[in-house]
């Protein structure tokens, strides 16, 4: 086993990538050391993310397209200038975010709410007293109100949702934060976001499902970083939390909780070569998801990601959850349990998920076997798993045959492939804590 000594020197050696040569900087701009951080590149074999083409971002940006930004207009015009068509844009771009950009800002940096963006036919209230279970039963709501919903949802679409090229570097200096928006990584390629405290994407008008689940379900639309039919993204040392807004602060409607938040980071619509890499996920709900649903298409031979040295704090569920895709989960750290936690890991409809050297610390009465859940999968290979439970000693388990003891059917032990995309030999899993805890999320790369 490495010393302590020899990890840190290993990793601190990792995060010193290959980097492509910088511009000079302006006057004004970002430092000489967010300079070098923003041409970089992911290194080779680091993850599905550096399959074929590997992912570099707007390594290779002109000087004319690497801004700092401080606002949403600045963001959205840094981006291409015009946030319906900024998808379209493949130029090489480097994005420096400065500070807190917030999406519920208008063009003229006038702070909106959800009352702005909300349809004049729209209204809460009358939303609830239409479509009460009691009286509409147990169908989808339909008719002006929904009508009226939907259009406020639009609005919002267009507000919160910020688009993203291809060929582009988003990276924050030192305290950046985005709050109330949603980065939407649609049908492109080769995209790089790096040092970034994601806060509170909230839904001003989440849809009431009443027949998701025994009882009904409230779904919200936004993620905070959602990709989906685009290959080759890189998603590095981020943080993401609900900020002052939690879950557990909403209200109850129709006996379900007000659900304003979707995913932290989803990967769905055929996305795929995605690595996500010491990300921080603190006290959220629902965080990731990997392939949008089970039907059989053009997801089969997609969905491939890579997640590791991610810290899950706190978190709930979808630790991933996994369709489909060939999804390598190694040496992260998991700090679970507590009233609505779920599970960690979904097994869903043929993924093949292959988790190994992970570590998890767990409180309350969480137990190994709850750690897994069997979403209509079959099979995952898992290996080199400890566990820690309240004051016991770390332990090695095994996760899979913990879960086959306590429910059925039971899960596989073999997800059908072996990862070859590793930048460096695992760590052996008593490590995990400490290395990820230490350098995971934002405010880690030396900006």
């Amino acid at each position: 086993m490495r010393t302590r000594t020899a990890v840190v020197a290993a990793l601190t050696a990792a995060l010193v990538l290959t980097t492509a040569a910088p511009a000079p900087a302006a006057p004004g701009g970002p430092s000489r050391a967010a300079e070098l951080l923003g041409r970089q590149t992911l290194p080779a074999n680091d993850g599905w993310a550096a399959a074929g083409t590997g992912t570099t971002g707007g390594s290779a940006a002109a000087p004319d397209r690497v801004r700092v930004v401080r606002t949403r207009a600045e963001l959205v015009a840094a981006l291409g200038g015009d946030n319906a068509t900024n998808a379209a844009d493949a130029s090489p771009k480097i994005v420096y975010v400065a500070g807190t950009v917030d999406g519920f800002e208008g063009p003229d940096g006038t702070p909106l709410d959800c009352a702005d963006l909300a349809d004049p036919e729209y209204s809460l209230p009358a939303y609830l007293a239409a479509y009460d279970p009691a009286t509409w039963g147990r169908t989808n709501p339909s008719g002006p109100l929904e009508a009226a919903r939907v259009r406020s949802v639009a609005a919002q679409t267009r507000q919160t949702q910020i688009n993203v090229g291809s060929n582009t570097t988003i990276i924050g200096l030192r305290g950046a934060r985005l709050t109330g928006l949603t980065l939407m990584i649609d049908r492109v390629d080769n995209v790089i976001v790096r040092n970034i405290e994601f806060a509170d994407a909230r839904d001003c008008f989440p849809a009431w499902s009443p027949t998701d689940g025994d009882t009904g379900n409230w779904n919200s639309q936004y993620d905070q970083i959602s990709v989906r039919r685009s290959e080759h993204v890189w998603i590095d040392h981020n943080t993401f939390t609900d900020g002052d807004n939690p879950d557990s602060a909403q209200p109850v409607y129709f006996g379900r909780p007000w659900q304003v938040h979707d995913g932290s980071l989803d990967v769905t619509h055929t996305a795929s070569l995605v690595t996500a890499s010491w990300n921080r996920f603190t006290g959220r709900d629902k965080v990731m998801l990997i392939g949008s649903s089970n039907t059989v298409g053009p997801d089969v031979g997609r969905l491939n990601v890579t997640v590791r040295h991610n810290l899950f704090d706190g978190t709930l569920q979808r630790l991933p959850r996994v369709r489909f895709g060939q999804v390598d989960v190694h040496e992260n750290h998991y700090r679970l349990g507590g009233p609505g936690f779920a599970y960690a890991l979904g097994v869903g409809v043929q993924s093949a998920l292959y988790a190994e050297n992970n570590f998890f610390t767990l409180t309350g009465d969480t137990a190994p076997a709850d750690l897994l859940y069997d979403w209509g999968g079959t099979a995952l290979t898992e290996r080199g798993t400890w566990v820690r439970q309240g004051d016991r000693l770390p332990r090695p388990v095994d996760l899979r045959a913990a879960y086959n003891a306590a429910h059925d059917p039971d899960l596989g032990g073999d997800a059908g492939w072996t990862p070859t995309l590793r930048a460096a030999r695992p760590l052996p899993a008593p490590l995990v804590p400490f290395v990820v805890d230490t350098w995971a999320g934002a405010g880690r790369l030396p900006l």
